[in-house]
């Protein structure tokens, strides 16, 4: 290709590409000293969570019962700072009309979210210590707790998602959904940050494991790899919109176990007890207690 022609090509390429029509839906306009929230940051503040939640397991190896609190308080002052930055990006990304005189309303209300999601920190790591004890005695493979904490992908994308729960419900925009994605392209395991999750929860495995958004779990519950728990198509509304924000995943309730690649599907309910063996399609309650095998459904 001559010289002249190459510059013919990517000129006519850079004004197809700078073409309004050809953009305007995956366009967005930064104002000054914006910018949106950061994967590589988000990273960090999740290796900061993980070594406060977990001392000695992450961040620095060489934390003593004597030092503890020291190393403690300077996790928590570096994961206040960064996450309010976070924070604040979202908002302002989520937030079209922002405008440069309420920057200082949007950072105090980044700061105060920042603070009530770090006071829940120690919630986090009582439901994450359940955790642990439910995978760990589930698993016979498993040596220890501690194999549970550093090496378990289904344990690492269940510490992600307690965290990014705790901001989703906080009302933070984007960061929860990027925190369990980052989660989702580590181990394959996709949990929404806003599914329900009770204590003692086990993933097994987990890769293609898919917990939807409205998905309902209660306690004690353990599901193994491939399982979806997915919505039902939603409903149009007058003018044939899909209907958002309706419940349309299911309902595990307490004690209920779901082997392999099995699919639940809409908002139905599990009951109690109930074991749902690999590879079955379900879209429709099951009765506590019974055992859904290909076959049929046994009391």
């Amino acid at each position: 290709m001559d010289i002249q022609r190459h510059s013919s090509v990517l000129g006519d390429t850079v004004e197809k590409l700078s073409d309004e029509a050809s953009y305007k839906q995956l366009f967005h306009a930064y104002r000054d000293e914006e910018a949106l929230p950061s994967g590589e940051v988000l990273k960090e503040i999740i290796d900061l969570c993980r070594a406060i939640l977990f001392p000695g397991y992450y961040g620095n190896a060489r934390i003593s019962k004597q030092t503890i609190r020291f190393h403690t308080g300077v996790n928590v002052e570096t994961l206040h700072s960064l996450l309010s930055k976070q924070v604040y990006a979202g908002l302002c990304f989520a937030d079209t009309s922002c405008v440069t005189c309420a920057e200082e309303k949007i950072s105090a209300e980044a700061e105060a979210i920042s603070e009530a999601f770090i006071a829940t920190l120690p919630e986090i790591r009582g439901l994450l210590a359940t955790d642990v004890e439910a995978t760990f005695n589930g698993d016979p493979a498993a040596q220890n707790l501690g194999e549970v904490i550093f090496c378990y992908p289904g344990f690492r994308a269940i510490g992600n998602y307690r965290i990014a729960h705790q901001l989703y419900k906080l009302g933070v925009p984007y960061i929860p959904r990027m925190i369990t994605e980052m989660a989702h392209s580590e181990t394959g395991i996709d949990i929404h940050p806003g599914a329900k999750i009770g204590h003692h929860f086990s993933i097994d495995h987990g890769t293609g494991t898919v917990i939807g958004e409205t998905s309902v779990i209660g306690n004690h519950v353990r599901i193994f790899q491939g399982v979806s728990l997915a919505g039902e198509k939603l409903p149009p509304d007058e003018n044939g919109n899909a209907i958002r924000g309706v419940a349309r995943h299911p309902i595990l309730e307490d004690h209920v176990t779901v082997y392999s690649n099995s699919t639940l599907i809409g908002k139905i309910r599990i009951g109690k007890g109930a074991t749902i063996c690999g590879n079955v399609w379900i879209a429709e309650d099951v009765p506590a207690g019974s055992t859904v095998t290909q076959l049929k459904i046994e009391n």
